[in-house]
């Protein structure tokens, strides 16, 4: 029998904008049973996190204020009100409701050791005596399968991986056992396996200890495999609400429908992405994506036993120094306007092999061929001067961009130091050209980086780098932080432009549906090695290493 726990109605908040409260979140309502999950989906500002900080009393009071709506949690037979003025909430978290967040680096103390974190938790809750809070915790470091507890437990959050730090908020969420876990975009930032392991992890949990779990994410694929029910949100209202399966197989409004239109089909690559517009306009026709110039195989790019290692001092506690090998013996070719798909967990080495084919690295040893001339020797003033020719698409746009300076200033910083034979006139012709050829207006050119969407400061990162005039670019994890409905338009963006300007891509990323939609050839990378390489659909279909049958085994 369903038990309900959680119930939300006619839930609205709004925020302070320019002296007046403007709704973000619009009279939304839904129910979450005992042991069920509820899946929330929608794009960036849809309302999804909002609607959860309100639930749980997070929302700052000088700017945000909850308008209307009720939200119960009914705890042994009790009803308490969430969004009373009491701050009930507040008392609940940490023993009723649990929360992960995104980004367990922001979320954890880098001051505090991550056994002391998650002690305080205890005590706070269950208050338990310091020696037997610190047994407890080792046992939920335990449960959540991190290596090594009493390490752990004596390890700073920057001295943890990624999936490592998500472990330990996952416990910090859990060990109070609650009866509703919130979990805010917990895997985005994650490569596949550690994805996977995590949500198994949380579903393993949630079995356990018959925890009610909403799941807000922008990743269809894991919320269709997760969640029992769904909940679709645009611009603060509820578009869909009922069970995955209905959702996802019968969609009923044309948003629904353009969202899960928008994941990548593998199945027919030569069509480009459908976006959410083309389905709320009652667009049909699929178009071809732009085709695709080899230029006869004529490779620009060869790497031959490429190396490079670090070494790992011991600490001043013990224990042997050891040799990490980043890069070990890579060899590849690139062929001119190809796109390369790189892929492989974090740490693997992807990003140190794409530091030093552009010159931010040098490599121990190894040969680099670009256009046929050995650049292997090449020092930094000499890259310098190379590249031009090569430029990066970073994975954080935001970081990437400087805050103080306009669209295009940015912009014409990069034409003054790679196109200096222009003048100002040409210079400010080819800004706008750019601007126009990456999808945004010409206004744009006068804005600065915080007055646009994450979709479309990615858009100003791919007109920066094209500014350069380059044959090659690494797009490094440069959709990985997009809602789906962005990812494809960036997606059909970076195809239309690698036609248009003969354009030869590396594309790393850790979603390798993305990967095999936009590849004609992937490697798989794994601690500092290629393991496999080959045709894309080919190795999608087909892998022969088992690493790769594994990465392709945690896709959802």
């Amino acid at each position: 029998m369903c038990t309900e726990l959680l119930s939300v109605k006619n839930l609205t908040v709004s925020f302070l904008k320019d002296g007046l409260w403007r709704p973000v979140v619009k009279d939304i309502s839904f129910s979450v049973n005992l042991g069920e999950t509820l899946g929330i989906v929608g794009e960036s500002g849809s309302g999804k996190s909002v609607s959860c900080l309100a639930l749980l009393g997070l929302l700052p009071k000088e700017v945000a204020r909850i308008e209307s709506g009720a939200a119960t949690l009914k705890i042994q037979n009790q009803v308490i009100e969430l969004l009373k003025a009491s701050g009930a909430s507040n008392s609940l978290r940490g023993s009723e409701i649990g929360i992960v967040f995104q980004e367990p680096m922001t979320s954890l103390n880098p001051l505090f050791k991550c056994g002391d974190q998650l002690v305080e938790v205890i005590r706070r809750h269950l208050r338990l005596a310091k020696k037997e809070a610190v047994q407890l915790a080792e046992e939920w470091f335990q449960k959540v399968e991190l290596p090594n507890p009493r390490r752990i437990i004596s390890a700073y959050p920057h001295e943890l991986s990624g999936g490592q730090r998500q472990r330990v908020m996952i416990a910090m969420a859990m060990c109070c056992k609650p009866k509703l876990l919130i979990a805010d975009e917990p895997t985005t930032a994650l490569d596949v396996t550690v994805q996977k392991s995590v949500l198994d992890l949380i579903s393993r949990l949630q079995s356990e200890h018959h925890t009610a779990v909403v799941f807000v994410s922008h990743d269809l694929g894991v919320v269709k495999c997760i969640a029992d029910n769904v909940l679709v949100m645009q611009k603060g209202q509820v578009k869909e609400y009922g069970s995955a399966d209905n959702i996802f197989n019968n969609p009923a409004t044309p948003y629904a429908k353009g969202l899960i239109a928008c994941k990548p089909d593998n199945t027919n690559k030569k069509y480009r992405l459908t976006t959410v517009d083309q389905v709320i306009s009652g667009e049909t026709l699929a178009k071809l994506r732009p085709p695709i110039n080899m230029n006869d195989g004529q490779v620009i790019y060869k790497v031959g036993g490429l190396k490079k290692y670090y070494r790992k001092r011991g600490s001043i506690f013990g224990g042997k120094s050891e040799v990490i090998k980043a890069v070990n013996n890579v060899s590849f070719e690139i062929r001119k306007g190809e796109t390369l798909g790189l892929v492989g967990e974090s740490g693997c080495g992807k990003s140190t092999l794409s530091k030093i084919i552009t010159g931010l690295l040098i490599a121990d040893s190894g040969v680099l061929i670009y256009n046929g001339v050995d650049i292997s020797g090449y020092s930094m003033k000499d890259w310098r001067q190379l590249r031009g020719r090569i430029q990066f698409i970073f994975q954080d746009p935001f970081s990437a961009l400087n805050p103080k300076h306009s669209v295009k200033k940015v912009l014409e910083e990069v034409l003054i130091k790679h196109q200096a034979r222009l003048n100002k006139q040409e210079r400010d012709s080819l800004c706008t050209k750019l601007i126009i050829d990456v999808g945004l207006s010409v206004d744009s050119l006068y804005k600065y980086p915080h007055q646009f969407s994450g979709g479309q400061r990615q858009r100003i990162v791919i007109a920066r780098a094209l500014a350069a005039n380059p044959e090659f670019i690494i797009a490094d994890e440069s959709v990985s932080a997009l809602d789906v409905s962005v990812q494809a338009q960036v997606l059909n963006l970076m195809n239309d432009l690698k036609a248009e300007y003969n354009l030869t891509f590396l594309f790393i990323s850790h979603d390798l549906s993305v990967v095999n939609y936009m590849s004609d050839r992937v490697m798989v990378m794994r601690e500092g090695k290629i393991v496999e390489q080959g045709e894309a659909e080919e190795i999608y279909t087909n892998p022969r290493h088992p690493y790769t049958q594994k990465l392709l085994d945690s896709v959802y």
